[in-house]
């Protein structure tokens, strides 16, 4: 197999399988904590808008202050050994959660978990464009986004059961560290199968060979030209990056309160609600990220060159009222149905963004791009979406119990401003598409 890698090969699938499942170990560790709300709570004496910020903001911060570097990192290095490192350092940064005693400490190892993010998706999105050509960077983009709601569902559900078999042991007395009780512990267990990703990585992955480069330059670009590519395209990337910024505040918002919003409303237990969630968050969101992928390859072979501009925001009109109206059900009877159809709409939409950036920018400052699309859009959506919702709760109803209008308010109000800045980019897009062809020596790979 060509170090390009072929369409024709099983191995780029492979990658993106190994890809897929570091993204998956990431959601773990980050998600594992929505269902540990009531007891870090209690255990620290920490209101809803605290616990928000060790949910999304703490997390998040990380990407300010590191994401472009590791990502300039990633455009004149390896970017199998810059994953690795990644996964290598999260892990172990998630232990470390089980391990804080108070919000500060707990806040400072969520921080670190924050490495994740920065080191492994705009690598991954790079390595991907460089092993598929344009007409099956959406399935293979879907297939690696599938990460996101597996990981994300396979917390709730695993997380779930860690919580339950932990919670009947009680605490456990562990020599020098001390005492830790079960939502310390449960942090200690989940950071294990990132270990196993760094041995993957380091064993069966290869750097795949550069495509698309640009003639005049032998090494990483220049930030200057990066920020001068940006500032051309500013009305089209800024759209973009606005409305996936608004589409991911709703996003995080809603995965990171469902199960509390399930377990206050419905007075359900917090492992059932996390195995419910959390299954509709493996099947529907894993099949919808997919299916989302490959109707962006199926638009794009029928000539429509703003497919993945155009598909994503469809999906998001598609999933806003669902996002909407699921927190305001009656009963959990009508809630499940509602939640399932708000996943798989929302999850169609996952891979498209990515792949709407990466088209109209050349090979070597596509990890940059992507990096600055992160901090600015996915630190706005992890960082604000959880807390947006604890703070309309903590200090506009005043009532933890009405969590479920504070998640159907925020949804509505951030997935219109999604719809509308997606829908007024689509035409400019086209242009950009074009401008993207002057920096292009590879037709194959830019539209």
């Amino acid at each position: 197999m060509a170090r390009t890698g072929s369409t024709a090969s099983i191995y780029p699938w492979y990658v993106v399988v190994v890809l897929m499942l570091a993204q998956v170990v990431s959601f773990i560790d980050r998600q594992v904590i929505t269902l540990l709300v009531q007891p870090i709570r209690a255990d620290l004496d920490i209101s809803d808008t605290q616990m928000s910020l060790l949910m999304g903001f703490a997390f998040a911060v990380f990407y300010v202050t590191m994401g472009v570097p590791i990502a300039r990192l990633a455009d004149r290095r390896s970017r199998r050994m810059v994953i690795t490192v990644g996964v290598f350092l999260w892990s172990i940064a998630t232990a470390v959660c089980g391990l804080a005693r108070n919000f500060w400490q707990l806040f400072a190892a969520r921080v670190a978990v924050g490495v994740g993010e920065a080191t492994l998706t705009p690598a991954a999105y790079s390595m991907i464009a460089d092993y598929f050509p344009r007409d099956k960077l959406g399935r293979a983009v879907g297939l690696y986004a599938t990460g996101v709601y597996f990981g994300a569902g396979m917390a709730l559900i695993l997380g779930g059961a860690v919580i339950r078999l932990i919670t009947q042991s009680g605490p456990v007395d562990i020599p020098i560290v001390g005492t830790l009780v079960p939502w310390q512990l449960t942090f200690i267990v989940v950071s294990l199968p990132g270990l196993l990703i760094v041995i993957l990585m380091m064993l069966t992955v290869r750097e795949p060979a550069r495509r698309n480069v640009i003639e005049t330059q032998a090494d990483a670009i220049p930030i200057r030209d990066v920020v001068r590519f940006m500032w051309t395209n500013r009305g089209t990337f800024g759209a973009i990056f606005l409305g996936y910024a608004a589409g991911g505040m709703a996003f995080y918002g809603f995965l990171f309160w469902v199960p509390e919003m399930i377990r206050r409303t419905y007075d359900w237990d917090i492992s059932d609600a996390g195995l419910v969630f959390g299954s509709q968050l493996v099947v529907l969101g894993t099949a919808g990220t997919f299916i989302g992928g490959w109707f962006c390859d199926w638009l794009t072979a029928r000539g429509y060159r703003d497919a993945a501009l155009r598909a994503l925001t469809g999906f998001f009109l598609v999933a806003m009222p669902f996002m909407a109206l699921a927190p305001l059900m009656p009963t959990m009877a009508y809630t499940i149905p509602m939640l399932g159809i708000a996943v798989f709409a929302l999850s169609l939409q996952q891979a498209l963004s990515p792949v709407a950036i990466q088209l109209i920018t050349p090979n070597q400052m596509r990890a940059q791009v992507v990096a600055v699309f992160f901090v600015i859009s996915v630190f706005c959506a992890i960082a604000f979406g959880a807390a947006s919702v604890a703070v309309v709760t903590d200090y506009v109803f005043r009532d933890e119990s009405m969590l479920r209008y504070s998640l159907s308010a925020v949804t509505a109000v951030t997935m219109s401003v999604a719809v509308v800045s997606l829908w007024a980019v689509i035409r400019p897009y086209r242009d950009s598409l074009d401008r993207a062809r002057e920096w292009s020596t590879d037709d194959d790979h830019v539209v």
